[in-house]
């Protein structure tokens, strides 16, 4: 029986070899033909902090890769405030096969690169290859885990344990090359104190009193408010009381 050809051991197109998402997104399930018919109609952007991310709005025809960076998501209430419901990162994507788009904002948070695509072919290729299908379920269901996740976390958590679940999730999340099983994690915070007091329900000054508890206590070494390194990522877990 003949080796199925995919994106690990193929000819894959000039556009995907450098993709840094290409072996964890959806990509990934894809042959290496599938892989030259989505290059075709694939372009990447480059977008700086606050630029609205393509394929976010509900108009919009096109769906997403994360390829670097951090992409919030958010709603406005009626009286226009903004509220924080969610941080992507690469290799996640962003759209909602075969459903209308929800009416939320899309936005970078730090340099990011997209690689966007037509809806249209997407689906086609969707009904092509199962494997596709279900890398968009497993994505679904893992958004969906860590919603419930942080409805715990503004729900039941302590102000201490919410601002450490916040610089845990950065730091297991923020750059997809790091080596998890060592000790050590260095990260940038891309939010404003504002937005992180957003982000968990917390006031401004909670936040920074809370991070300076944390890097009193030797958890973290922050340099210029805006560069962390974790020592001992099992202690900040610990702290953040994050399940198994």
């Amino acid at each position: 029986m003949s080796q199925r050809l995919d994106i690990h051991n193929s000819e894959v197109p000039v556009v995907c070899r450098s993709c840094e998402a290409r072996h964890r997104g959806i990509c990934g399930a894809l042959s290496a033909d599938q892989l030259i018919t989505l290059s075709k109609h694939t372009v990447k952007h480059t977008l700086s902090p606050e630029q609205s991310v393509p394929a976010s709005r509900p108009s919009s025809s096109n769906y997403s890769n994360i390829l670097k960076g951090i992409v919030k998501l958010s709603k406005m209430t009626s009286d226009g405030r903004q509220q924080i419901v969610g941080l992507q990162f690469a290799p996640d994507f962003l759209g909602r096969p075969f459903g209308s788009q929800p009416e939320m904002a899309a936005e970078a948070v730090t340099d990011v690169k997209v690689c966007s695509f037509p809806k249209s072919l997407l689906e086609t290729l969707i009904a092509q290859s199962p494997e596709l299908e279900h890398k968009l379920y497993e994505q679904s269901l893992r958004e969906l885990d860590e919603a419930r996740e942080w409805m715990l976390t503004l729900g039941r958590k302590s102000a201490a344990e919410k601002v450490a679940s916040f610089l845990y999730l950065l730091a297991t999340h923020a750059d997809p090359e790091a080596d998890l099983r060592s000790d050590s994690v260095a990260f940038e915070i891309p939010l404003k104190r504002s937005d992180i007091a957003d982000f968990l329900g917390l006031t401004i000054e909670t936040v920074s009193r809370q991070i300076t508890k944390l890097r009193q206590a030797k958890v973290i070494n922050l340099t210029d408010n805006r560069l962390v390194e974790v020592p001992n990522i099992d202690r900040l877990k610990a702290l953040a009381e994050v399940g198994p």
